[in-house]
């Protein structure tokens, strides 16, 4: 279907993916989205810093606003109907804007979406340094998030990058915290060792996201029997379209011939990722 907003396909169900652990697909537009769909995966996501490269070319610095995410998400989710997981950053200020977060991406069409306890945006001094909010703010947010949907099929995931900022002990009091609070899923930055995750495993019970700090723990068995539902590998995706339209304008802009520049789509792919037969289908029916 040309208009990608059917509900039943797009909820976000732990079911699908029953004992099992799997990669996002990254995508940053309706047609990678529609890529993704077509080629099997079970979920796609779009990271805030894909979010901001795209809508308007600047790096991950927080200053894409949720409007300009969540039309972003709104393309993409009515593109296709494959799940898409929204990083929502911190939600774009205190617990009000987070509130206001979920309810913008809920109407967006999103079926998932994390909001993280990091201080955000970087305050004047703080230079590279990066901190977490208190947990009692961060609980609060949560709290926020979970009120300001409508839909209960919205999957609320609290992310947190403990592990690598402060440690196991402060991680672990944060997972309990915010699944405490009743939020759907736990989605842990950072994460690099195998004792992480199982402490993970001993002392939550709903499902886990995470991305991992290197490849050393991306077993996607072992990661599924420790309660591991998502494991980003990267946003890979974005960056290779960028090199590719580099190096094509180049190309180009120095003179070679249209007949001679490579990797470009062939006819057959780009019909079927602008869904052209239903296009076509509907020209003879309606003009």
């Amino acid at each position: 279907m040309l208009d990608g907003l059917d509900k039943k396909t797009r909820i976000f169900s732990f079911s699908y993916w029953k004992n099992q652990c799997v990669h996002p697909g990254s995508v940053f537009d309706p047609i990678s989205a529609r890529i993704a769909e077509d080629l099997g995966f079970e979920v796609r996501m779009l990271a805030g810093s894909i979010a901001s490269m795209t809508a308007f070319g600047a790096p991950d610095l927080i200053v894409l606003t949720l409007s300009e995410l969540a039309k972003q998400a709104h393309r993409i989710c009515r593109a296709s109907n494959l799940a898409l997981l929204v990083d929502a950053d911190h939600g774009y200020g205190n617990a009000l804007n987070v509130r206001r977060t979920v309810e913008e991406l809920e109407t967006a069409g999103v079926a998932a979406l994390t909001i993280e306890d990091t201080k955000l945006p970087k305050a004047y001094g703080s230079g590279n340094n990066t901190t977490l909010l208190s947990l009692e703010e961060s609980v609060r947010k949560m709290k926020a998030a979970l009120e300001g949907r409508s839909d209960n099929n919205l999957t609320i995931t609290a992310r947190t990058s403990a592990f690598s900022i402060t440690n196991n002990e402060d991680a672990i009091a944060r997972a309990k915290a915010y699944e405490a609070v009743g939020v759907d899923a736990l989605f842990f930055a950072g994460i690099s060792t195998k004792e992480q995750i199982d402490l993970l495993d001993f002392n939550v019970s709903i499902p886990i996201f995470i991305a991992p700090k290197g490849e050393e723990i991306i077993d996607l068995t072992y990661l599924a029997d420790k309660g591991v539902k998502i494991c980003l590998q990267s946003h890979q995706p974005f960056s290779a379209a960028v090199q590719a339209v580099y190096a094509t304008l180049k190309a180009l802009r120095e003179g070679t011939p249209t007949s001679k520049i490579k990797n470009l789509a062939s006819n057959e792919l780009m019909e079927k990722v602008t869904r052209s037969d239903e296009y076509e289908r509907l020209i003879k029916d309606y003009l």
